[in-house]
C-alpha cells in the first residue's frame, strides 16, 4: 500500500530528509558565530582527514558542486584558514592544506558538530546506534549501486 501525503511521516526518504534539514539547521546555527558555513566545515574537516586531497573530492565530500567548492575554497583562503598552491605540482589540481588557523577553528567547530550530533542519538542505545549505521549503510549501498531509477510499482 502506497502512503498518501498524511502518511508522510511513514515514508523512509521523506523522514530521513526531515532529519537531514534539521541536523543541517543546527549545524549552520552553531557555526554561525565562527563565520563557518556547513560547506566550508565540511571542506575543513576532510581537508584535516584527508590531506591531498582533490578540489573534485571535496565537492563531492561536502555534497556541492565543484565550482560552489571553488567559492567555498576562496572564502576560507581569504580567511587565511587554508592555503593552495599558485600551480599544480602535476595535472590541474592544486594541492589545499590546512592552516593553523584553520586547525584551530576546525578544533572549535568540530566539537560544536560532535555535540549536536550526540544531542541527536542521544535517545539510542549503543546497538541503536550500531544499528542505525548499519541500516543507513546499507540504503546508502543500495542507492548509489543502482545505475537507473527502478520502475514504478
Amino acid at each position: 500500500m502506497r502512503p498518501t501525503m498524511g502518511d508522510l511521516g511513514e515514508v523512509i526518504g521523506y523522514v530521513l530528509k526531515r532529519a537531514q534539514s534539521a541536523l543541517r539547521a543546527q549545524i549552520d546555527e552553531a557555526l554561525r558565530p565562527l563565520g563557518l558555513t556547513a560547506p566550508q566545515y565540511a571542506c575543513l574537516e576532510l581537508l584535516q582527514r584527508t590531506p591531498g586531497i582533490s578540489s573534485s573530492e571535496l565537492a563531492r565530500g561536502a555534497f556541492v558542486t565543484r565550482q560552489t567548492m571553488n567559492a567555498v575554497l576562496i572564502g576560507l583562503q581569504d580567511r587565511g584558514l587554508v592555503t593552495r598552491a599558485d600551480e599544480a605540482p602535476s595535472g590541474r589540481a592544486r594541492p589545499v592544506t590546512l592552516t593553523e588557523p584553520g586547525v584551530r577553528l576546525l578544533a572549535e567547530a568540530s566539537g560544536r558538530v560532535a555535540t549536536i550530533n550526540e544531542l541527536m542519538i542521544a535517545g539510542l542505545t549503543d546497538a541503536e546506534r550500531l544499528d542505525l549505521l548499519d541500516y543507513l549503510g546499507r540504503c546508502i549501498t543500495e542507492l548509489e549501486g543502482r545505475t537507473d531509477p527502478p520502475a514504478p510499482a
